[in-house]
Parts: structure tokens; sequence; C-alpha cells
């Protein structure tokens, strides 16, 4: 006990065991006769007074009884708690004044109260609906089962809102794709000239690294051939190419001469001439690696040819001896057996490798040998008598005639691209031009006889058609982003191009072609804006100048003549008749003549005064329209009524507004009626449907 008194008394509930507090104490003292139950607080158990008669109250209900509690803890709370109220004084409350009501809330700060639920008004959950974009974006949604799921508690409220959110939603990610499209168009555009410029710059680079090649090539043969192989090139390169290429011919004919059936694979043409020629070569098995047979190689600037010894009959059974002396003295005629195009083989040398299973030829290394593929096709040749010197010879000079092969090909591809890629390319670039058949045989004609141009004039420069080209593309991007204004200038500006292009027909056709097509793109989403905006005077009259530079005038105008009428057919058709027929011919009478008055004053302003005859047509057939509609309503009244007078007036009326604009239709209204009435046609019988007067 001293030991607790040492440490004192804490309040702290320990975290072990929770403190348990008991109920207040009840109040024994007695309630003053004039305290009135209202005024006291609820929180000190104003609700257990209960008077027992009208002359005094009486003692508060005794509360629900505790089981007693033997926590130090508890016990503390309950002392510091417990209040006792004792000896009030006999007045207490009696004169005090009434409390005053609660003042009201202004409206600025004002908020509806929860509903039972917790919930605010006029949201279901306690807060809006939100999009879920995430959600949207989920390629496996089911739209009917999620939303039953999100506003299956919304109200009428929620669902409008959310509704909203949804178009607004729908509009911006349609302007964003939109915006997405025009941009990755004009990326794909730039991409498209850096593509072209790099190859440019990356043919340059191959052109470079040709020359190289070959200039390496021509050092290491030079360093391999004798002095008379010198002094032959020095002679072939004082010749005049005339005789460079007599020279050429007659060493081709020898050659046929000497090869049988080489005639067949090298029928002569320009240029084609012998570059190295050997018969110091042996054919081997591939399996075994044992000769087969003698061959010359012999490698044209184009082909490559294998010929092998052609057998005599008038040798065959004699002495090996005399055979050989009898070779010597007669040329040895050799038969072709193969021949390839010379970009068709690969040449491999075969001195890094060994023979098949680890043997090697009759004891001799492989250095000597290399292998011809052609296809699927392989051959494996060597040098008779281990000559090294005349294979290197062989790899050198084929990998330099590859290469002046390969470079002559791509200059004669460039040449024939120049007369044709520019043209056929800005041709074909549009499917439209494949259904104009004169355009296409025209092109095809120029392109044989090989007058088709890459350059144009342009301002007094000479431009590329591909600069032409980007700017068609340009106009493109200005109509997809109505940039109106631009493109109208940029078409004049190509029309004016194309009629200046003298030199180049075909170009001039195409361009004319391509700008006409885009003009009429360009006019009909102009004449769509006029037909939407066509009740405003600043609009229309941009529409109608920008169409008319484009010279589809006629269309405007008839585009716009159309939109007033389907307005006039609009208008009256929402005049209902309900019985009074002075009000609905005055409805009808206004509206006719209202919008054909404000579509004379647009149509004068739009137009050039010389189409201003369409317009007054177009004014007579909507009083013709009309006075049909006044004839059938009036079919019925008499012509010297009251009534019948009323309305021909207030028709006159409204016909008197065109003569502001220069039109008097007043000799129109109604003509013909006066005979159509109805004393008249009680003289004439009933006139009706089938009947005949």
């Amino acid at each position: 006990m001293s030991e607790e008194k040492s440490k004192g008394i804490s309040l702290r509930k320990k975290r072990s065991v929770r403190p348990k507090i008991s109920a207040p104490k009840q109040i024994s003292a007695p309630m003053p006769t004039g305290l009135a139950a209202g005024t006291l607080s609820s929180g000190i158990g104003a609700e257990r007074l209960r008077p027992s008669d009208g002359s005094g109250p009486r003692k508060l209900d005794a509360p629900r009884q505790r089981p007693p509690q033997g926590e130090k803890t508890a016990d503390l709370v309950k002392r510091r708690y417990s209040t006792r109220f004792t000896n009030l004084p006999t007045d207490f409350g009696a004169g005090a004044p009434p409390l005053p009501t609660m003042p009201g809330i202004p409206g600025q700060y004002a908020s509806q109260p929860p509903s039972r639920d917790g919930r605010p008004p006029g949201s279901s959950d306690g807060q809006r609906v939100k999009v879920d974009e995430k959600a949207l974006r989920d390629p496996n949604l089911r739209p009917e089962q999620y939303v039953a799921t999100l506003l299956s508690d919304a109200s009428e409220q929620d669902i409008r809102d959310y509704q909203d959110k949804l178009r607004k939603l729908k509009n911006r990610t349609s302007t964003d794709l939109q915006h997405n499209v025009y941009q990755n168009r004009t990326q794909f555009i730039k991409i498209s000239k850096e593509a072209e410029k790099l190859k440019g710059e990356m043919r340059m680079l191959r052109t470079l690294m040709s020359e190289l090649t070959s200039t390496l090539g021509q050092t290491t043969s030079a360093s391999g051939l004798g002095g008379d192989a010198i002094t032959a090139r020095k002679q072939a390169n004082r010749s005049s190419v005339a005789n460079l290429e007599a020279l050429w011919n007659s060493h081709l004919q020898t050659l046929w001469k000497r090869v049988e059936g080489s005639q067949k694979y090298l029928p002569a043409i320009p240029g084609r001439h012998i570059i190295h020629e050997s018969g110091k070569w042996v054919e081997l098995n591939a399996a075994t690696w044992k000769i087969r047979r003698r061959i010359h190689l012999i490698l044209l600037n184009d082909h490559f040819l294998v010929a092998s010894e052609k057998k005599r009959a008038d040798m065959a059974g004699q002495n090996p001896r005399d055979v050989k002396q009898k070779k010597n003295q007669i040329q040895t005629q050799l038969v072709a057996q193969r021949c390839w195009p010379l970009q068709d083989v690969q040449l491999a040398d075969l001195s890094s490798r060994s023979a098949p299973g680890g043997r090697e030829r009759e004891g001799k290394g492989t250095t000597d040998a290399i292998n011809i593929r052609v296809g699927t096709e392989s051959y494996t040749f060597a040098v008779y008598g281990s000559d090294v010197s005349e294979k290197n010879t062989l790899l050198s000079t084929y990998r330099k005639t590859l290469e002046d092969l390969r470079r002559t090909m791509e200059v004669e591809t460039e040449e024939r691209g120049k007369q044709q890629d520019s043209v056929n390319y800005f041709a074909t670039r549009d499917l439209s031009i494949l259904k104009k058949a004169d355009l296409l045989e025209s092109l095809s004609e120029n392109t044989v006889n090989h007058r088709s141009s890459m350059f144009v004039d342009v301002d007094g420069k000479q431009q590329s058609i591909r600069w032409v080209e980007s700017q068609l593309d340009d106009l493109d991007i200005d109509i997809a982003l109505q940039r109106f204004e631009k493109a109208v200038s940029r078409v004049e500006k190509l029309k004016s191009l194309a009629k200046n292009i003298k030199s180049n027909a075909v170009a001039q056709n195409l361009l004319t072609f391509k700008v006409n097509e885009r003009a009429a793109k360009l006019a009909t989403v102009l004449i769509r804006q006029l037909v939407e905006n066509h009740s405003w005077l600043t609009s229309a009259k941009t529409h109608v100048h920008w169409v008319s530079r484009l010279g589809f005038e006629d269309r405007a105008r008839d585009a716009y003549l159309e939109a007033r009428s389907a307005v006039i057919k609009t208008r009256s058709r929402q005049c209902i008749f309900e019985g009074h027929l002075p009000e609905y011919i005055y409805q009808i009478s206004f509206i006719y003549f209202t919008i054909i008055k404000n579509t004379v004053h647009i149509y004068q302003n739009c137009f050039p005064h010389v189409m201003m005859s369409a317009c007054i047509k177009w004014a007579k057939e909507h009083i013709d329209e009309f006075n049909v509609i006044l004839a059938r309503q009036l079919s019925s009244v008499d012509t010297e009524s009251p009534l019948w007078k009323e309305c021909m007036d207030q028709a006159h009326t409204h016909a008197a507004m065109l003569t502001d604009v220069g039109l008097d239709f007043k000799d129109f209204i109604g003509k013909g009626m006066e005979d159509g009435g109805v004393s008249n046609r009680a003289n004439h019988g009933p006139v009706g449907l089938g009947v005949t007067s």
C-alpha cells in the first residue's frame, strides 16, 4: 500500500485491462417547485422528470443498477463525473425569459439536410457518378452490365449528368483522334522526305565504298601482273572507244570459233567483252576430290563461262605419247559446258578448308582450290600444277568485275528511273488516275519515247516534280485542317503553274488533273459549310467567294437556293390550321415572303448580278406554290365575302415586303383565283376528284 502511494495514482488505462466506467449516481435532493421540466438540459436527465401531480415535481426515476465494479480506476472516474445538486433556490428558473428561436441560415451558406441513409440530395451514393475512362478503354467491357451496375442506385439527375459527361468525353475523344490523324499524316510526310534524303546519301556512300574497293582490287591485281600485261593495258587505254569496241568484237568472234556452243550463251551485244581466261584448271569430284577433267574458265564482263576440252575420235586407241604430241601441234578444241550470269555466281576460296574426311588431294593441300555456287548447284575447281598466283588473279579479277557490273547496273537503273520514276510516281500516287485511260495511254507513250522530264519551270526556277507533289501534299493538309483561305490560294497557284508548263505535256496533264480533283473536293467541303450557315450574310458571302475563286459558283448557287427552299418547306409545315382561316393565311404568307426577301437580299450580296435571273426564277416558283396553298384554303370561301377580302389583304401586305429588295410580285398574288370562286363554281356545277365540269 505504501508503494502505491509513493508512485501516485494514475488515470491511464492499462494495455491489458480495459477500464470500465460505472453509471452515475442517483440525485436524491428534492426539486424546487418553480423549476420547469423543459428548461433542464437533456444531458442531466431531463427526460426522467415526471410530475406526480399538479402541485409539485416528483423525484427522478432510478436508473438501472449495474453490477458493482471493483476496480480502482472505475471508482475514481465515478467520483469525478458524479455530481450532486442540493439546496437549489426556490425561485430558480421562475423569472427567466423564454429561449429565443434559432435564426435562419443565409441562402448562400444553407445546404439541404442529408437523407436518411446519409447521402446528399440529388446523389445516389454521396457523390456524383464519375466517368471511369480506364474502364471504358477495356476491350472486354460489357456496356449493359457496366451501366446497370454503375447506375443501379442513381437518381434521375445523376443519370442525366452521367449522360452529359459521356457525351463530352465522346466529343473530346473525337477531336483528339482527328488531331492525331492530322498530326500523324504531317509527321509521315516529313519522315518520307527525310527517308528519301537519307536514301540519296546512302547511295552516295555506297558509290564511294565501291570506288574504294575497286581501287584496292586494282592495286592487288596489279602487283601480280607481269610486264607484258601492263604494257598491253597501256596500249588498250591509248586506243579510242571505237577501236576498243572493235577489239572486243574480234575477241568475242575468236571465242565463238574456239569454244563450240559459246555463241548460244554469249550473243553479240554492245559492251560485252572478255575480262580473263585461263586453261590451267581442273574440275574435282566434290566427294572424293579426284580430278574429273581439264577445263577452261572464261570470265566476261557480265557472264562466267566454263568450257571443257573436246575429245577427238581420231585419237582414240592411240599411244598417249603420240596423242600429247598431236595436241601440242593442233590447237585444242573446247566445248561450252556451263554459262551463268555473273551476278548469280558466288566464288569462294577453299584455302582455309580441308578436303572431305580429312584427306588431301593427291598428297597436296587445298590452297589452290575454289568453289563456284550458282543457286543450288555447286562445283569445285583447282589449279593444275598448284599455281597459287593463278587462283589469286582469278579471284581478284572476279571481285573487280562483279563490282563494276553492279555499278553499271545501278547507273542504268538510275538513268531509267530518272526518265520514269518522277512522272510514274507522280501519276500513281492517286488511284483515281487509273480510271483515266487516255491519260495513262499518253503517259506510257511518253515514257517509252523517253520524252518525260523531271523538272518544270516555276517562276523562272527549275523545280522537280517531287516538289510539285509536296505542294499537293500541303494542299491536302490545308483541306483536312479546314484552312480554307490557304487551300484556295494554293489551288490557284497550282492551276497557274499547270498552265505555264510548256515543255512537259505529261506533267502538265497530270498536274492539271490532280489540281482539279482537289479543287472539286475543296468546293464540296465549302458548299457543305455554306448550306449549314446559309442564314448568315457574312458566312454565306465568305464561302460563296471561296467557291467562286475555285470556279464552282454554279454549284454554290444551286446548293444555296435548295437550302432556302428546304427552310420554306419546313417552316410552312410547322403552321397548323386550327379553324381560324385569316390567322393561318397570315402565318403562311409571312413565312413565304419573309424568307424570299431574306434570300434575295443575301443572294444579291454574295453572287454577281449576271446570275440574278436564277434567283428571280426561284422566287417566282415559290410565289406559285404560295398561290396554290392560298387557292386551296380559300376554295370554299365566297369571293365577295369579308373573309376573302381579309385574307387577300394580308397576303398583299406581306408581298409588299419584296419591294425592299427590288422585286414586285403584287400582281401574281392570288392570280386566277377570282375566276375560281364559289359563285362561279356554282354556275358550272360540282367539280372534284373524278368529276369533270
